[in-house]
């Protein structure tokens, strides 16, 4: 860990390797730019390369105009326990050689569980983005990189006050901060060009405000195998209206690998992952929304859309307790019956139980007030 007795601007690195950890170092990378420059910290990004396909990362970078990371480790394609220890070690000796003041990591995934973990062993401090969810379902990789996190963290910065009480039930409430979700202050920022531009998106695949559902799957659980993907995909094929799938490359592969090629129907219409952009504009336009992801959860409650989780548990509960999300597994019956009972199309915005759209701000301010008073400067 960096000391120095002559005054100067600490060094913070982000680690960041999967898409929806770029959305969020993106509006934190804001935040530290606004500052003032004599009480700004200099900021550098470390890409794992857990997501290395261009459409899953290059074209983030761009559409996000995030700064390009000073290290890329290319450790993507691998299994999660080679891919955890090669971050680890490969972590362990750039925080070393960078002697940063402290290391920001974002979510649940395998990159933040290693940023986190190299960090501990190195006796850096770690600010945890989107600390206290809990699923408590711990056969989810997710749940043990995000539960494993908390408990190494200095700086522990929720997006909601449950997030706030999980933590306290764990024991953990010194440096705990509400600031509420950055992934809001991305969705905040783009909103006027989702809305100018959704016209000519949906134009582009054929597609009519509320007359299709958006599906994303690409959870371990829901894609352990092609036979499981298979009789999702089915299940969507034969839906009311069409379902757009961009397809994880998790997904693709997994189909792939089994010599399974799903067919492209009127009522099945499967995407190459799309631009950060491009997927809120359908999401917002859809009829509902079918998924197993947590951010696009969040992103349906934003918009406003219905949302069917693929999932028997969430940590993002308010998006249930508020009635916009209903958990149902995937089963073909209990999706279905979900639809039928979907409420109208019009309906009042849900309330901003993840903040207004300035949680990068107070997180950067939190983060760097601490390093000044533990005189890291």
């Amino acid at each position: 860990m960096a000391t120095s007795t002559a005054r100067r601007a600490p060094t913070v690195l982000s680690v960041v390797g999967a898409r929806p950890q770029f959305i969020k170092a993106a509006v934190v990378c804001q935040a530290i730019n606004a500052r003032p420059s004599a009480h700004r910290p200099r900021h550098r990004l470390v890409h794992t390369g857990q997501h290395f396909e261009p459409q899953m990362s290059e074209v983030f970078f761009r559409d996000l105009r995030l700064p390009a990371p000073t290290h890329q480790l290319g450790l993507g394609g691998l299994s999660p326990a080679k891919q955890l220890g090669r971050m680890v070690e490969a972590l362990a000796e750039i925080y070393e050689r960078q002697q940063p003041d402290a290391v920001i990591v974002y979510g649940d995934t395998t990159s933040t569980l290693a940023g986190a973990l190299a960090a501990s062993l190195c006796h850096v401090p770690i600010a945890h983005v989107e600390a206290g969810l809990r699923s408590f379902n711990r056969r989810m990789p997710e749940e043990i990189n995000r539960v494993t996190t908390d408990h190494l963290a200095t700086w522990l910065f929720c997006p909601s006050d449950t997030s706030v009480k999980n933590l306290a039930r764990e024991g953990i409430t010194d440096s705990v901060w509400m600031v509420g979700d950055v992934m809001i202050d991305a969705l905040t920022q783009t909103q006027a060009a989702v809305t100018s531009g959704s016209a000519q998106t949906l134009r582009r695949w054929e597609l009519t405000p509320q007359g299709y559902y958006l599906a994303t799957v690409h959870r371990a659980e829901n894609t352990l195998s092609a036979q499981e993907v298979a009789r999702l995909l089915r299940t969507f094929e034969g839906l009311d209206r069409p379902a757009v799938l961009p397809l994880h490359p998790r997904t693709r592969e997994v189909l792939r690998a089994a010599g399974w090629r799903a067919p492209m129907t009127n009522r099945l219409r499967l995407l190459p992952p799309v631009s950060y952009p491009d997927m809120l504009i359908l999401e917002r336009s859809a009829r509902a929304i079918l998924t197993d992801s947590g951010g696009v959860q969040k992103e349906a409650y934003f918009w406003g859309v219905p949302c069917i989780t693929l999932r028997n548990e969430t940590e993002w509960v308010e998006t249930v307790a508020t009635g916009w999300n209903r958990l149902v597994g995937t089963q073909p019956g209990s999706i279905r019956a979900a639809l039928e009972q979907l409420p109208d199309p019009v309906r009042a915005r849900p309330r901003p139980v993840y903040g207004r759209g300035n949680a990068a701000t107070k997180l950067v301010n939190v983060l760097f007030a601490a390093l000044q008073r533990d005189r890291h400067v």
